[in-house]
């Protein structure tokens, strides 16, 4: 035959890198992820007044500041896991 035959490209492979393809994975996770907490952390503490200390501490203060911070460790880890 004179002619050879080109690979096809089926309708599941877009024809991207698979590296690249994980990499950029990684990056919407990671950015998506943040995104995420960022908005429940912000509504937790502005929209619910959770953040706000203007009578003094109280138990909802300490429990919110306390999940912020955990939830802030576990995102941290998230992204070393993932970028390691």
């Amino acid at each position: 035959m004179i002619f050879e035959e080109l690979p096809r490209m089926d309708e599941y492979n877009s024809g991207m890198d698979p590296e690249v393809k994980k990499y950029f994975r990684k990056i919407i996770n990671s950015f998506s992820w943040g995104a995420i907490w960022l908005i429940s952390i912000a509504t937790l503490g502005i929209f619910f007044q959770l953040g706000f200390v203007a009578t003094g501490f109280r138990w909802y203060n300490v429990l919110f500041y306390f999940i912020f911070l955990a939830s802030l460790l576990l995102l941290l880890r998230y992204y070393y896991k993932i970028w390691k």
